[in-house]
């Protein structure tokens, strides 16, 4: 009987032995605080847009001024109207610089049918102005209409002087009888009488005769020097104390020019290349 006894108690302790070995497992117990999920109201990283919202604020508009801001451009369209109808007012001396006297103003030349230089004069000055102005250019006219007197010419230098302009350009054409007389010249007062008469009237001068020049217009052949022509006589030149130059467009008394000066377009087309001189020069 002991005998059996200890082979049962071997038998059973053999069973244990092989059921541990099996692998199986008890479970793990759970831990007491598990970690917290991860939280939907904070977006990865990887989720975030890639491009800015909508509603980014913008930069702020440019403020920066047109180009030709700030400068002052006196037009001087020679003569007036009325000045044939007032010789009393027209032929009152006034000073012309350089010790000397002139008559306060003529009544300028036409062409052979009758065009007359002041209303040629007075149309180019305000399409010449409309075209600065919309560049930025504070433009002042000498006078403001085609049916006034005047002003004299020591006038018409003084309101250049007044404004502080950055240029006066006085516009003219010109009435020769010479045979064949044609083509444009750029007037400045030499030899000058201020340092403004100096350097920076040549060059206004020359700024404008190569804008005419490369616009196709000729220079005269009967006065000057290659669409140049240095002036002692001119008061509105004599009295400036700003860069001041007179253009005569061409001969009115030419048949060619006179067609063109009477006509819409080809005003036009001098006031357009008169324009963009006085813009290089003031760019330079």
């Amino acid at each position: 009987m002991v005998a059996v006894r200890r082979r049962l108690s071997l038998l059973v302790a053999i069973g244990l032995v092989l059921f541990t070995a099996c692998g199986v497992d008890t479970p793990a117990p759970e831990p007491r605080n598990p970690p917290a999920p991860p939280s939907l109201s904070s977006p990865s990283a990887s989720s975030a847009p890639s491009t800015p919202p909508s509603s980014a604020p913008k930069p702020p508009p440019s403020t920066q001024q047109p180009p030709k801001a700030g400068k002052v451009v006196v037009l001087d369209p020679g003569h007036n109207g009325g000045n044939s109808g007032n010789p009393g007012e027209i032929n009152r001396k006034v000073p012309a610089g350089r010790g000397k006297t002139k008559p306060c103003n003529t009544t300028g030349t036409s062409t052979n049918s009758g065009y007359p230089e002041h209303a040629f004069t007075f149309d180019v000055a305000q399409r010449v102005a409309e075209a600065l102005s919309a560049k930025g250019v504070r433009v002042v006219l000498t006078r403001q209409n085609d049916s006034g007197i005047g002003p004299c010419v020591d006038e018409r230098a003084a309101i250049g002087n007044e404004a502080g302009a950055d240029a006066v350009v006085s516009i003219h054409a010109d009435g020769s009888n010479s045979a064949g007389s044609n083509g444009f010249h750029v007037a400045y007062s030499a030899p000058p009488l201020n340092a403004q008469q100096g350097a920076p009237s040549t060059k206004l001068a020359t700024t404008l005769r190569d804008g005419l020049r490369a616009g196709g217009f000729t220079t005269a052949n009967y006065i000057g020097s290659n669409g140049l022509a240095p002036r002692a006589d001119l008061a509105g030149l004599n009295l400036s104390t700003r860069p001041a130059a007179l253009v005569e467009c061409g001969n009115m008394r030419n048949s060619g020019e006179a067609a063109a000066m009477a006509s819409a377009e080809g005003r036009q087309r001098y006031a357009a290349v008169i324009a963009k001189a006085i813009e290089d020069y003031l760019a330079g």
